[in-house]
């Protein structure tokens, strides 16, 4: 995986993320603890949406499970486009988010048949990107929950304060912690601004993230061709 993706990833997660939690009373799409949490304070009469946040759990695995499908098939007969087609996969699911998000406005009741559509469109999406490195099997930060990153920069910190960045062993933590501070920020970066394109642009925020996944769709695909 190229370096800068997992940054590019995590400011993808944070951006959608937001925007289904501003548009979508507080749904998280790109991760189910949070709805997990969410359920709880409904059932208990504090918040509004369970319906909304239990479809997310279902949805999530749907997503999971047409990117194992489709990426196997791939593997299999056109290996050289399996990576890329995950990312058109999220783009086409993001597009389908964005649409039922449309229709839906204004959003005014969370179990309206279009705003559950709308919901579970988003939380699929993310789901695709959550299976996407494990299908490919690579090395690459968590770029849709920020926690253990989080963790990870502490330990990193106190291991350089610890040993020092001399060294094989420092240059690889001192490298880890740039990574992985980097995801963060983009993560971070990606919040920010899906909650300020939400709130200007409404649906149509969701177009930048999928110009940025069809462009790294392209990319995969341009270097799979190269080194087939």
């Amino acid at each position: 995986m190229n370096k800068h993706e997992d940054t590019i990833l995590a400011l993808i997660a944070g951006y959608v993320d937001t925007v289904g939690f501003v548009a979508l009373f507080g749904l998280f799409t790109a991760h189910v603890t949070g709805n997990f949490v969410l359920i709880g304070a409904g059932v208990a009469g504090v918040g509004q949406g369970v319906l909304l946040k239990l479809l997310a759990f279902p949805s999530f695995v749907v997503g999971i499970a047409l990117s194992s499908v489709i990426f196997k098939f791939l593997e299999r007969n056109h290996s050289a486009h399996a990576a890329s087609a995950l990312y058109l996969l999220q783009a086409m699911l993001l597009v389908s988010f964005l649409i039922t998000g449309l229709i839906a406005t204004p959003i005014e009741t969370p179990n309206a048949a279009m705003v559950l559509a709308c919901g579970a469109l988003g939380t699929m999406a993310m789901g695709v990107q959550n299976a996407r490195g494990r299908l490919l099997q690579v090395t690459g930060l968590p770029n849709t929950v920020m926690t253990g990153n989080v963790t990870q920069i502490v330990l990193d910190v106190i291991e350089l304060i610890h040993r020092g960045a001399a060294g094989g062993h420092g240059q690889q933590v001192r490298g880890r912690l740039n990574s992985t501070l980097a995801a963060m920020c983009g993560f971070a970066v990606g919040a920010i601004g899906g909650a300020l394109a939400y709130v200007n642009l409404s649906f149509p925020a969701i177009a930048l993230p999928v110009a940025v996944l069809l462009f790294l769709a392209w990319k995969r695909r341009a270097m799979a061709e190269v080194i087939g």
